[in-house]
């Protein structure tokens, strides 16, 4: 059924910028017409719709005490938030991305629930995807090594009591899949939830969990295949020295095997060097910036500027961890403009250039089809804006970008059309439940949390011997 919106401004591309008084009709998921001169109706602002271009598809973390912890003890922490129920975890997360305006969104899915098979386990996460009506991005992330810390665990393990020793072991240390056994398990996965609204990815978690044998089976699948990989790279001071003492030639190794390429999407970089970020940049790989979550967990401030500079494509992603915890995508992407967006009159690009190259590049990292831009032809993914809102002054004509960069955020959302279908309406979620979602997931946390009381009861030790491991062994020179 041919559906038309009538749009005070609509924003095209950087190149063309906004039009007034715009008409945009779709039909069957795909934009049909664009044309000017419609009669003035209600004041909106309709944009391309946001892309969460690196998540995990968690519960809010702050809720189980980790809080203001580097991301090496709040791994650990974040036990307590596992999946009590797989499609729940799920649909509520991706409904607070639809919500705040996301029509696809990257789930590196790190810590399955235990309580399925992996396979029944994704189709959970594909069904909570399919009732939100939002994109999805599936990579199952693997690791083979370093389960607790980058190298030998026995100094942090040995001093604990039998019984806390037992705790770390059973929550966190398993036989490794083979590699050959992940790649079979993806295939069976893709085979399971892959389609036109989900992109099935490889997941290695990052390179100081992952054997070589395992990444060059990644490398090796992909180029076969065409399946993309998404993977975590150089977030933290202490895997940046951990790759200055292990593997000093990381990145160009990864290079020289193939890994490196347009199929991938790497998230973070925070400590990534200037000839570290030309290889990323020259292989066509992405990637994905996490502002908040840097920040959280006191990650460091990553040289997306720098990277932009050289060529590399950014995203942007919520990570499960937006300043206010709420999913905010839009005010994810105005605080990367306000830090990287240039110093005085050195602008690194307009608010308008960042938000084309977040959706496009996004777009790229979900698998998602179009490169965003609303035009003919394209996929019919876009957000109305409350433009009263966002234009609450109106003294004079003003950029609705520039405005939107400077105050935007999602409670602004209107209307959310995924592939043509509104999947939200005044900051509701039309076939997900949200707050009847949460409030039972609130109280089967609030029991599921007492079953690990023992690990609370040891967490303050264990922390002191994490932190003191990491003190110890990889300095943050």
């Amino acid at each position: 059924m041919a559906i038309e919106i009538v749009a005070t401004s609509l924003f095209r591309s950087p190149g063309v910028g906004v039009s007034d008084n715009v008409v945009l009709r779709h039909d069957g998921g795909v934009i049909t017409d664009i044309s000017e001169g419609a009669a003035p109706g209600p004041r909106s602002f309709v944009i391309p719709a946001f892309v969460n271009a690196h998540d995990h598809g968690r519960a809010t973390a702050s809720s189980f005490g980790a809080v203001g912890m580097p991301l090496e003890s709040w791994i650990l922490r974040s036990a307590l938030g596992t999946p009590v129920d797989p499609y729940l975890t799920a649909a509520s997360a991706l409904a607070r991305s639809a919500k705040a305006g996301c029509a696809a969104m990257m789930m590196h899915y790190t810590r399955p629930s235990g309580t399925m098979p992996l396979v029944e386990e994704a189709k959970a996460i594909a069904r909570a995807a399919s009732d939100a009506g939002i994109r999805i991005a599936f990579a199952l992330a693997v690791r083979d090594q370093n389960p607790v810390v980058y190298g030998d665990a026995e100094p942090v393990l040995a001093s604990l009591p039998s019984d806390d020793r037992k705790t770390i072991e059973e929550l966190f240390i398993r036989a490794p899949m083979s590699p050959k056994a992940y790649i079979e398990l993806t295939d069976a996965i893709a085979a399971a939830i892959a389609g036109p609204m989900i992109d099935v990815q490889l997941g290695p978690a990052g390179v100081q969990w992952c054997s070589k044998s395992l990444l060059e089976a990644v490398a090796e699948n992909s180029a076969q295949t065409g399946r993309r990989i998404h993977m975590h790279l150089l977030e933290t001071v202490y895997q940046r020295a951990w790759a200055d003492q292990n593997f000093p030639d990381m990145v160009r190794w990864l290079r020289d095997i193939g890994f490196l390429s347009e199929r991938l999407t790497l998230a973070h970089c925070i400590h990534a060097r200037p000839g570290e970020l030309e290889m990323i940049a020259a292989s066509g790989a992405r990637i994905v910036t996490n502002f908040s979550s840097n920040m959280h967990l006191r990650s460091g401030l990553a040289p997306i500027a720098a990277a932009h500079k050289c060529g590399c494509a950014i995203a942007v992603g919520v990570d499960g961890l937006a300043l206010d915890e709420d999913d905010d995508i839009l005010r994810e992407m105005r605080l990367v403009q306000m830090v990287h967006g240039g110093l005085g009159f050195n602008a690194t690009w307009t608010p308008a250039e960042l938000f084309a190259l977040a959706i496009r590049s996004g777009r790229r990292t979900t698998g998602a089809p179009g490169n965003g831009e609303l035009v003919t032809g394209n996929p019919a993914d876009y957000v109305v804006i409350d433009f009263d809102r966002l234009d609450r002054d109106r003294i004079m004509p003003v950029d609705p970008m520039a405005l939107l960069f400077a105050r935007g955020n999602a409670s602004l959302v209107k209307e959310v059309v995924v592939a043509g279908k509104t999947i939200v309406r005044d900051g509701a979620c039309l076939s997900v439940d949200l707050p009847a979602i949460e409030q039972e997931l609130r109280a089967m946390y609030r029991t599921n949390v007492g079953r690990l009381e023992n690990f609370q009861r040891m967490w303050q030790p264990m922390s002191d011997r994490l932190t003191g491991w990491f003190e110890q062994r990889l300095t943050c020179e």
